[in-house]
């Protein structure tokens, strides 16, 4: 901490700590919003939406995740606990399970079914391979290891808080809400919002009425169609790029039909669109009336995350028509939940932070267009026959070191291992060797390496320390080189990945605004650990169990 910081934290100190404590926290995460994105079509956005923040708010302009998974429920983890994946537990969407011998969804848990029958994941109509890897439909916030921001609000409370998390994914929804809060998430099966045993043992009466009001109907036979003059987008003359991915009935081209609502694809398509969104806010609007968030002297947690700004870039990527249409419309959604919050709560009353679980890259096809040598990564069509043969010379066996691979993860086969009396930091070693020969592979990291602190002091390989979790890690991290990465979602190609270390992937806003909150722009580095830190910090709170971030003091100056 420099000398800058120590006088602001002393000034801090200094603030009446007895002032006040705002009504209701409000935490809003854009699910794949990279920190330029807010500012791509600034020309565009309304005053009372991403404007707010950027005009009102605190703005964090250089803040990064630390981690080197930067896949979705990492983040969420992350900004939800102050913690790395390291502690936190989450060091991806899935990891091999040893005990069960399974690939394991993150926040699966068997003990707690949905409550909706028939709401679980349907593999012909789920274009996540992250929910079709999941071998259950329960779901609990079991496996996260250390408490979160929303978790202290509830304990330093007595549980009088009102903690909630919403989102349409529901890792999004669970991390966030923490052990002691409710999460609701959108279940495409059922084509509506459901929870799990875990919270409750059946739905609140407004859940049930939301649910039964069919908020869907609306949809049916209608398409998402541009919010604007089509000349004034940027990408208005590149509307069919050949990377996108042209989904049966969905296409790459405006206008993009949402079909009936009977049809089987009709709730997919919804969440691959601004629809999905709009949706999510509803059912926000109905918890924050029904459940009277604010309304008293203890302060109340909401988590919102915004998923359908994930899947267009996934889908589209982020320099499409379909990605640049989506942002200016979620700008408007912003605009409607800031606007009720206000009619409700009061934004003088309400602390709210604004960020994203990662950033995402380019598509590759759009990079070539400016000359840059990237693909795609296709480890399915590598040539792995010479490596394992060398494997196989060095220690009796070849293929049948690996168990699994569940990027960025490989699984070594420990019954082999044992059975030919093999030295496993060898063994490791000699696979990231290999690794690092197969193109688009930029480093393969041995864990043995990382438990034991024998690697370079480097950013990268920090990262994949922050990412490193004894019983759920993998023996080897790979990393790929910038800009190269898997396309293949389930058999379904996509043009867009997440979840590598690279800048891209790990630059997200982090913006602070309303009650004490100065209007500013702040450039130097910040972590997302720093965002619970801070909450807490703001709050009294103490920090959450595993929460290594520093408190963003420019955000407590003015309390």
């Amino acid at each position: 901490m420099n000398i800058l910081h120590r006088l602001l934290l002393l000034s801090i100190l200094c603030v009446d700590l007895s002032a006040e404590p705002p009504r209701l926290v409000l935490q809003i995460t854009v699910d794949q919003l990279r920190g330029d994105q807010l500012t791509r079509f600034s020309d565009r956005l309304s005053d009372g939406g991403f404007r707010y923040f950027l005009d009102e708010g605190t703005v964090y302009a250089n803040a990064h995740h630390s981690h080197a998974n930067t896949e979705t429920i990492v983040g969420h983890a992350t900004l939800a606990t102050g913690a790395t994946p390291a502690v936190h537990g989450m060091v991806g969407n899935l990891w091999f399970d040893r005990q069960s011998g399974q690939i394991t969804y993150n926040i699966e848990d068997p003990d707690y079914s949905l409550l909706t029958v028939g709401a679980d994941v349907d593999d012909e109509n789920e274009i996540d391979p992250t929910q079709k890897a999941a071998n259950t439909d329960g779901r609990s916030p079991r496996a996260l290891l250390c408490s979160t921001f929303a978790d202290e609000l509830a304990i330093r409370s007595a549980g009088q808080a009102k903690v909630f998390g919403v989102s349409v994914k529901d890792r999004g929804a669970v991390s966030m809400a923490g052990h002691a809060g409710k999460a609701f998430w959108f279940s495409k099966q059922a084509g509506e919002f459901v929870t799990s045993t875990y919270y409750y043992e059946s739905y609140p009466a407004w859940v049930t009425e939301w649910n039964a009001s069919k908020p869907l109907k609306r949809y049916s036979g209608a398409a998402w169609k541009l919010l604007h003059d089509p000349e004034s987008y940027v990408f208005r003359d590149m509307d069919d790029q050949p990377w996108e991915t042209a989904l049966p009935g969905f296409g790459r081209t405006f206008p993009h039909a949402y079909g009936a609502s009977d049809n089987k694809g009709f709730t997919t398509y919804l969440t691959l669109s601004p629809a999905a969104d709009e949706i999510t806010l509803d059912f926000a609007k109905t918890l924050i009336a029904n459940e009277a968030l604010g309304q008293d002297e203890v302060t109340d947690y909401l988590s919102i995350s915004f998923s359908s700004t994930d899947y267009v870039g996934h889908i589209f990527g982020p320099s499409s028509l379909e990605a640049e249409d989506n942002l200016l419309r979620l700008d408007r959604t912003i605009e409607v939940l800031l606007g009720y919050v206000d009619s409700q709560v009061g934004l003088e009353h309400t602390l709210i932070v604004l960020s994203s679980d990662h950033g995402g890259p380019e598509a590759p096809g759009a990079l070539q267009a400016y000359g840059f040598n990237v693909n795609y990564v296709e480890p399915d069509n590598w040539d792995k026959a010479p490596a394992f043969q060398r494997l196989k010379t060095r220690f009796g066996i070849g293929e049948e070191l690996i168990e699994t691979y569940s990027h960025p993860y490989v699984y070594l086969n420990q019954s082999a291992l044992q059975e030919q009396g093999l030295d496993q930091a060898e063994v490791e070693q000699a696979v990231a060797e290999e690794l690092t020969r197969f193109p688009g592979v930029a480093l393969a990291v041995s864990s043995q390496a990382l438990a034991s602190g024998q690697f370079p002091d480097n950013p990268l390989h920090r990262a994949v320390m922050n990412n490193f979790h004894l019983k759920r890690s993998g023996d080897v991290y790979v990393v790929f080189e910038p800009q190269w990465f898997i396309a293949d979602f389930g058999g379904l190609h996509v043009a867009c990945t997440h979840g590598s270390p690279w800048r891209y992937d790990s630059y997200v806003p982090l913006i602070f605004a309303g009650v004490g909150v100065q209007s500013q722009v702040i450039y130097r580095p910040v972590q997302t650990v720093d965002v619970a830190a801070t909450l807490a910090a703001y709050m009294n709170l103490q920090p959450p169990s595993g929460c290594s971030g520093e408190v963003l003091v420019e955000v407590l100056h003015a309390k």
